[in-house]
């Protein structure tokens, strides 16, 4: 489970200064007579170490008029408004009523990020959760101003580009917030344990997602997601659904569209990519 909220974080949601690292990311596309929809997996935090952005990558974005991401980040005083509505529990403390053992897990992660003991301790389990999950990923290296939609976003506005998100930022922070009390106190318990292995697991799901390989990123997401059917119906399949139905529709209209969302949601029998071959579109393999 902590795997899954790892990916759910970098798919879904060498080391620095090495000389820099060619991937080849898994690239599709949807066309018709007067339309064409790019389809590309992203991760949200990367290594500043690793060329995606070039090849058929850099030539289906250049040939699109319009970027369209999972979301399109609102200001920094918005989101903190929003964390604070949907994340934290006022006056009466959540975390800090942890089991005692589960507690210890969380004060020793706090302390070896050099943060006080009591950091999180009005944070929902679904907050601090995600929260942890981001600490040992930004000490390995790992950065959201490296990770594909910050690029995409960046050249887009460069470029003059329409610019579109399919979700708000209060939909993606209240996936979680509704999820029930118990899959969030599991999703919690399961991250505190899974820390050592973040190293690993993190290292193996880029290195598949540079190799285009969505055969394994597949794999990985369903094994770790199996055992949460609350989780991987919230944060998976009502999304995967969802972002289908707007590929299907948009498709009846002209234009060149560049859809970018997390890896996990082009991988798999339950993905985007599958639902739109059986809604009767020919998607094609790019890269």
């Amino acid at each position: 489970m902590f795997r899954a909220l790892l990916l759910a974080a970098l798919f879904l949601l060498g080391s620095c200064g090495a000389a820099p690292r060619e991937a080849k990311p898994a690239l599709w596309a949807v066309r018709d007579g007067d339309t064409t929809l790019y389809l590309f997996g992203t991760v949200h935090l990367l290594r500043p170490d690793l060329r995606w952005f070039e090849g058929p990558v850099r030539t289906a974005f250049e040939r699109s008029d319009t970027l369209v991401l999972e979301l399109v980040m609102p200001p920094e005083a918005e989101t903190q408004a929003l964390l604070d509505k949907l994340g934290r529990t006022p006056g009466d403390p959540t975390v800090a009523a942890l089991p005692a053992p589960e507690h210890a897990k969380l004060e020793a992660a706090l302390h070896a990020a050099g943060l006080a003991p009591q950091s999180l301790d009005r944070d929902e389990p679904w907050l601090a959760a995600l929260t942890l999950s981001l600490l040992p990923l930004q000490k390995l290296g790992y950065d959201d101003a490296n990770g594909v939609e910050q690029v995409l976003q960046a050249a887009a506005q460069k470029a003059g580009k329409r610019l579109a998100g399919l979700e708000t930022a209060a939909q993606q922070f209240g996936y979680f917030d509704g999820l029930s009390a118990a899959a969030q106190g599991r999703l919690l318990g399961d991250t505190l344990n899974g820390l050592p292995e973040t190293g690993a697991n993190i290292d193996a799901a880029v290195a598949a997602w540079s190799k285009g390989d969505a055969d394994t990123l597949a794999r990985m997401l369903n094994a770790d997601l199996a055992g949460n059917s609350e989780l991987r119906d919230t944060l998976l399949l009502r999304r995967n659904r969802a972002w289908a139905d707007w590929i299907a529709k948009r498709m009846q209209a002209p234009g060149t569209v560049f859809v970018a969302v997390g890896a996990g949601h082009l991988a798999g029998d339950a993905s985007v990519l599958a639902l739109l071959a059986k809604a009767g579109l020919k998607v094609e393999r790019l890269q």
